[in-house]
């Protein structure tokens, strides 16, 4: 029987980081999300600060979830040519990855000027956050939990 507590297998496993991490920057992405809808209906400051710096760690924590995908890719797939599921997969990965880096740069680009934020941020946030879906929706397919895979 495998140690859960063996550092080992939690760090040298071929694809178990990408599968561990990629929960952070989807859960910060979403709640910064919520908070901006609810600082734009509230008015209140203190959720736009949250919304912030959760944009901010979202689009600092898809560097080594990017890494570790295509490390993954590598490991697993020995770099074989992609296609299907794990090449949208991919691609849609590429395309969150930048939403979220985007959504934050909206956002920091508006404190520094100390103008009011534009609107179309929630339009661009929502569909980044169907696209976030989808991307983890294809991944779970790819892992075996959505169905085969």
């Amino acid at each position: 029987m495998i140690n859960p507590f063996d550092l080992k297998t939690v760090f040298l496993a071929k694809h178990a980081q990408h599968v561990v991490l990629i929960h952070f920057p989807i859960a910060l992405f979403i709640s910064a999300v919520a908070f901006d809808l609810l600082a734009q209906w509230t008015k209140r400051v203190g959720l736009a600060d949250a919304a912030y710096y959760n944009l901010l760690l979202a689009a600092i924590s898809t560097i080594p979830v990017l890494a570790t995908g295509v490390l993954a890719w590598q490991f697993q797939l020995e770099g074989q040519k992609l296609k299907g599921i794990l090449l949208l997969h991919l691609v849609l990965a590429c395309v969150s990855s930048a939403m979220i880096c985007l959504a934050w740069w909206v956002h920091f680009r508006g404190r520094r000027r100390t103008a009011p934020l534009p609107s179309y941020r929630l339009t661009l946030e929502v569909l980044g956050v169907g696209i976030v879906a989808l991307t983890g929706h294809l991944g779970g397919f790819l892992s075996g939990v959505n169905g085969p895979g």
